[in-house]
């Protein structure tokens, strides 16, 4: 069992990025990448941390890296702290099954999001407009409906705080290059569609997930973090019941639970009832037991 960390304190090293969930130092030639025990909704970050979330989100991550690299090449050197320069062994305690070492790559400047079944922003989206960043979609679909096939829909990646936008793949190509969205748009739905089929044999349904991609010597690889409970929707399929909101292995539980109080989705965030963390810490360590048993 992994310590509860929200914050890694690494003063010998380089600190670059402190995001939502993740700090991230340069090692020079690597990257090294620690998942906290943090955790946001709405793009506001809670106060209290879940237990070993960290921990699932890269391990999981580790196991579909994995899975994949027939299909793309992606950023994951080692996950063990033993494999990391030495200058990191003297935080262990924080590093130790929360870490990544990884390849240095220049990020697109769009989040690559896939989806097989209409929920969340996608089905408020379709409501409005019978559409889904650009894209028609038949009528008469429902809340969590499964798609006539899957779709890629980009999206802008907000600074911390703000929110992303669904976008077009005209506009996604503006920003990256045609060609660039073409093979990052092919090579999701590929991901998606071998993650799919394997996590339906272990009792989830994805419905819906999100890919980042970046450059390392004008070579495509998968950077960030891979068919997460922090990047995608991970429904068990035995209680799958499409026209209404899903039960989840993801932080959709907690969105639920805020949805509940009287709050304005903007910090500071509520404080987080005992029973919500424990419950939110189960439902991740769940869908890492279930992907990797």
């Amino acid at each position: 069992m992994t310590p509860l960390i929200t914050q890694t304190n690494c003063p010998e090293l380089k600190l670059i990025n402190r995001g939502k969930v993740r700090d991230i130092y340069d090692l020079g030639e690597h990257l090294l990448i620690v998942a906290s025990d943090r955790i946001s909704a709405f793009d506001v970050i809670m106060k209290e941390g879940i237990p070993q979330k960290g921990y699932v989100l890269t391990q999981i991550s580790k196991f579909w890296f994995d899975q994949m690299t027939d299909l793309i090449p992606h950023h994951l050197v080692a996950t063990e702290v033993d494999d990391f320069p030495a200058i990191t062994h003297q935080y262990r305690e924080q590093l130790e099954g929360r870490s990544m070492l990884t390849q240095k790559a220049r990020p697109l400047p769009v989040e690559c999001i896939v989806r097989g079944y209409l929920s969340g922003s996608g089905w408020k989206e379709y409501q409005q407009s019978g559409s889904l960043c650009g894209i028609k979609l038949p009528t008469g679909l429902g809340q969590s409906d499964k798609l006539p096939e899957t779709i890629f829909t980009p999206s802008t990646k907000a600074e911390l705080g703000a929110h992303d936008e669904n976008i077009t793949f005209e506009q996604a190509a503006e920003l990256c290059g045609r060609e660039i969205v073409q093979k990052v748009s092919d090579i999701s739905i590929a991901i998606y569609e071998r993650a799919r089929k394997l996590a339906s044999s272990k009792g989830i349904i994805i419905a819906d997930t999100k890919f980042e991609f970046g450059l390392m010597d004008d070579q495509l690889i998968w950077i960030d973090e891979a068919l997460t409970p922090d990047s995608s929707r991970f429904w068990p399929k035995d209680l799958y019941r499409p026209g209404h909101s899903q039960p989840s292995f993801d932080k959709q539980f907690l969105r639920d639970y805020l949805e509940t109080l009287d709050w304005n989705k903007q910090a500071p965030a509520p404080t987080l009832p005992e029973g919500i963390v424990r419950k939110t810490s189960e439902k991740y360590l769940e869908a890492l037991q279930r992907l990797t048993a």
